[in-house]
């Protein structure tokens, strides 16, 4: 056991050494360094948030709360994160909709890993991810997500996928549990105000549980995160909440036209977000650039 305990504390001694030296070498004419330095920061944060949603996820089980876990380590994630690579997400209208309508289903759009953080920042109390089945098999990750009432999809599997949002739908109502979905089901990383095609399992769900559709629209962040061009820089990324939208009433027969409606709701505040003074900083590859 000492061999291992110290095996383990060189090797994150030696781990941070590596994102220390990025750092300071990204600072001496070698920029691009700074994209592997918080790379290397936002995964130590990740496993180290996940580890903790575990212990939390036991501990909120054995008390009957454990439906708050997610919510508790999406905001150490955002704390985390926040230190540790200087990036974060500020909402800067409609806070109070994640909360107000609860039950509801949340939505947001999807443009690369780094939302990850994003729902770090506005994941409410009494909520729970979608995600692909397959993260169940992650350690650390996959186990917290499991323990804390994640509504894993096959995405392989159509029946699958709809008994999953139908046990979605009767968790929503039993326990008044929120739901937060990408419509758009993968990355975008787009290079500007754009979002790709929806997927109707979130309105589907919505319609079903009738319950309100609350859309969350974060302004394109390409000038702080682009893989492709390996820069990843600190930065505010703004972010605006949607007035909800109410499902009463509707059935399966609506489900086409309110996914179209929401979604241009959510393209025009996309744009509007792009052009307040942090969206531009934000999807600038200069920082203050316009």
């Amino acid at each position: 056991m000492h061999i291992i305990l110290l095996s383990l504390s060189y090797f994150l001694l030696s781990y941070l050494g590596l994102i220390l030296v990025l750092f300071a070498f990204s600072n001496l004419g070698l920029p691009s360094l700074s994209f592997y330095a918080r790379c290397l920061a936002a995964y130590a944060c990740l496993v180290l948030c996940a580890t903790y949603g575990v212990l939390v996820s036991l501990l909120l089980r054995l008390m009957g709360y454990h439906r708050l876990a997610q919510h508790l380590t999406a905001r150490a994630f955002d704390l985390t994160m926040r230190l540790a690579t200087g990036v974060s997400f500020r909402i800067i209208s409609g806070e109070h909709h994640l909360s107000s309508r609860r039950p509801c289903v949340i939505i947001g759009n999807h443009q690369s890993e780094l939302d990850v953080l994003l729902l770090g920042r506005i994941f409410p109390p009494y909520c729970s991810v979608t995600a692909k089945s397959s993260l169940k098999r992650v350690p650390f990750l996959g186990w917290f997500m499991a323990l804390s009432g994640t509504v894993f999809i096959d995405r392989a599997n159509s029946a699958s996928a709809r008994q999953a949002f139908a046990g979605a739908a009767d968790e929503m109502l039993t326990h008044r549990q929120s739901v937060f979905i990408f419509p758009e089901g993968t990355r975008s990383y787009a290079q500007g105000p754009e979002m790709g095609a929806f997927k109707k399992g979130a309105f589907h769900l919505a319609v079903q549980a009738q319950v309100d559709v609350v859309s969350v629209v974060c302004a394109n962040y390409w000038g702080v995160l682009a893989a492709q061009e390996r820069r990843f820089r600190s930065g505010e990324i703004p972010v605006v909440v949607l007035e909800p939208i109410s499902t009463k009433g509707l059935g399966v027969g609506d489900v086409d036209a309110l996914c179209e409606r929401v979604r241009g709701l959510m393209m025009d505040a996309l744009r509007e977000v792009g052009e307040t003074k942090e969206g531009r900083e934000a999807a600038s590859k200069v920082r203050g650039g316009t």
